[in-house]
């Protein structure tokens, strides 16, 4: 067991954005990975022009790569924002908007996991007014996700780092979850387990994977505290992922670290190279 027994990759929207966004799917390749994820790369708008997809797409398959996650339209992220889909106004109309462009490219290059970032609370709105938002439009990337073969991930942040969201901890999560695959009757809403934010909100790792291994559709690692690469913190992550593989978790996991003031490239010593794949 190990680190050299989970496959892992390489979000790229944390992780050699260093490099122009083209460049960073052949960098992860170079640096002998198989497998990348994204955030929403385009921050600005939900449905970019279809040559910057496309141009995406072929970068990423000329760089030999599988896509395994991509975010739905989250808004500033990253910066002030958390997410838009419970935004009530023009950011949920454009979380929408982006449903099933992101679904159609996801599925265009295999993906079969797409985040739905929850966002922030609102001055002045009823947070049962969000709720109802978050839910409906939930309910929409779920069946877009179906409709692809993909899964929905429903992911907890932190609260040190995210305030004003209040999807801060995995049993809120997993609330979400279950009204969603109420909703729907789909069951393809899933929990994504980021062990960086479970571990900011204070949460018992071990007890948290015992809970919701079986509900967990993708995983993501940093170290705590600075959020860099494994080994630069104190969380026993290679303990942890061992005891979600006990508990019968098969999928990727996802490096979401930054890698501090160094290339990127050079942020995965602790892994080895034969491992990376």
């Amino acid at each position: 067991m190990g680190f050299s027994d989970q496959r892992f990759d390489v979000n790229l929207s944390i992780l050699f954005t260093e490099l122009p966004l083209l460049e960073r799917p052949a960098a992860a390749a170079a640096a002998g990975f198989k497998a990348v994820e994204l955030w929403w790369p385009w921050v600005e708008t939900p449905t970019p022009e279809h040559s910057e997809l496309d141009a995406l797409k072929q970068a990423i398959e000329d760089a030999g790569v599988q896509l395994v996650g991509l975010n739905f339209y989250a808004g500033q992220l990253p910066g002030p924002d958390r997410g838009a889909l419970s935004i009530p106004g023009e950011e949920s109309e454009k979380f929408r908007a982006n449903v099933d462009v992101a679904a159609d490219f996801a599925e265009s290059l295999g993906c079969t996991a797409l985040n739905a970032l929850y966002g922030n609370r609102v001055d002045g709105v009823d947070p049962a007014v969000q709720d109802a938002l978050a839910l409906e439009n939930l309910v929409l990337a779920a069946r877009a996700a179906d409709r692809v073969g993909a899964v929905l991930l429903v992911e907890a942040l932190n609260a040190p780092e995210s305030p004003r969201c209040p999807i801060v901890s995995a049993p809120r999560a997993i609330e979400v979850v279950d009204r969603v695959n109420e909703a729907t009757g789909l069951g393809n809403a899933k929990f994504l387990m980021d062990l960086y934010h479970l571990s900011m909100n204070g949460e018992d790792l071990p007890q948290v994977i015992a809970a919701y291994a079986d509900r967990t559709a993708h995983v993501q690692i940093a170290d705590n505290p600075g959020r860099g690469a494994p080994g630069t913190g104190s969380l026993p992550l290679e303990d942890l992922l061992d005891q979600l593989r006990k508990a019968g978790y098969e999928g990727r996991v996802g490096l979401e670290y930054k890698p501090g003031d160094r290339p990127s490239h050079e942020s995965f010593d602790w892994l080895p190279a034969g491992a990376r794949g």
